[in-house]
């Protein structure tokens, strides 16, 4: 009997002391370095943002945070990898518009689900693209282009990056906003896009701004608007979409993210240390001389941020019939 007693004695006090310890883990975190992965390598934008934040949120979380690139299949290696990581806050990652939604309408054996998966710890940075066509086109506006376009179905045809980018999905809403028709042809890197446009094999291209202005600086090609809602302070003459009267606005956004079942306390602490940084002036200054917009936010805000863009990017995706082959 005596024997009883103390087994259920231990049995009550058990729950109480595992809450405890993961308590007191919690408010330990992090006791050792943070493991941040990247969805594709050293360069590209979702790497320099990550390396411009790391140190200043580090110094926050009183870690060091160790970036570890890992690019393949279009961003859903690493974004796979952080979703199955363990939910303890140690490893966690960046990824962008096409592994966190549009893929997931795109792939149809993704390995993970964005929306289940994966835990938004702040949104990042926006960065819209521009659309630039060769300046042998004759084209100045954007009216001027989309007349071209429909004066001559399929004679004209546009460069882009990859199956499901903005690179893709904004040139083909724009088509079916203003029904017209430019052919596709994808290349496997924007610098391979850009060389297209000036060698008048392809006519015009949607990538970011770093990709497209050292061609437009030297008057080889014109940048007749920009995809985000507001115009880019680096471009303050550039148009919108909206202004140049396509109904459309869109940016190849990146955030900060880690596993579904964190604790919330641990989501917490990410949130300030990763938004804090990109609160900070000289972070933001580094961010806008790559013509990033840093718009930091809480968990909630970037998950309907991400249910957003689905609702936005699904129909234009449909429509098109954009299938990972």
């Amino acid at each position: 009997m005596n024997q009883r007693r103390r087994l259920l004695s231990v049995l009550a006090v058990l729950p109480v002391a595992l809450a405890t310890g993961s308590a007191f883990a919690q408010a330990d975190y992090p006791n050792k370095p943070i493991r941040l992965l990247v969805p594709f390598g050293a360069g590209s934008t979702p790497d320099v943002f990550a390396r411009t934040l790391t140190e200043l949120a580090g110094k926050t979380l009183g870690q060091s945070i160790v970036i570890e690139n890992r690019a393949g299949a279009g961003g859903n290696l690493a974004t796979n990898l952080v979703a199955k990581a363990a939910p303890d806050g140690y490893t966690i990652g960046v990824s962008i518009t096409g592994p966190l939604v549009n893929n997931t309408m795109i792939y149809d054996n993704l390995p993970y689900d964005p929306f289940k998966d994966i835990q938004p710890i702040t949104f990042g940075v926006h960065q819209g693209n521009v659309l630039a066509v060769s300046s042998s086109l004759g084209v100045n506006n954007m009216r001027e282009l989309m007349a071209l376009l429909r004066a001559n179905p399929g004679k004209y045809n546009y460069a882009s990056v990859g199956v499901g980018t903005l690179s893709q999905l904004s040139m083909e809403a724009i088509k079916a906003l203003t029904d017209s028709f430019v052919v596709q042809v994808p290349y496997a890197s924007s610098p391979a896009a850009v060389m297209s446009v000036l060698q008048g094999d392809t006519h015009m291209v949607s990538l970011a701004p770093l990709a497209v202005m050292p061609q437009v600086q030297a008057g080889k090609m014109k940048v007749l608007a920009v995809s985000t809602a507001r115009r880019l302070p680096q471009l303050p003459d550039v148009p919108t979409f909206r202004e140049s009267g396509v109904a459309l606005d869109g940016s190849a956004w990146i955030g900060v993210i880690g596993p579904a079942g964190m604790p919330p306390a641990v989501v917490q602490k990410l949130n300030q240390a990763f938004a804090g940084a990109m609160r900070d002036p000289a972070v933001v200054a580094k961010l806008r001389s790559q013509y990033m917009e840093p718009e930091p936010g809480t968990p909630e805000q970037f998950a309907a941020y991400m249910r957003g863009e689905r609702d936005k990017w699904g129909p234009v995706i449909k429509r098109a019939g954009i299938k990972s082959e």
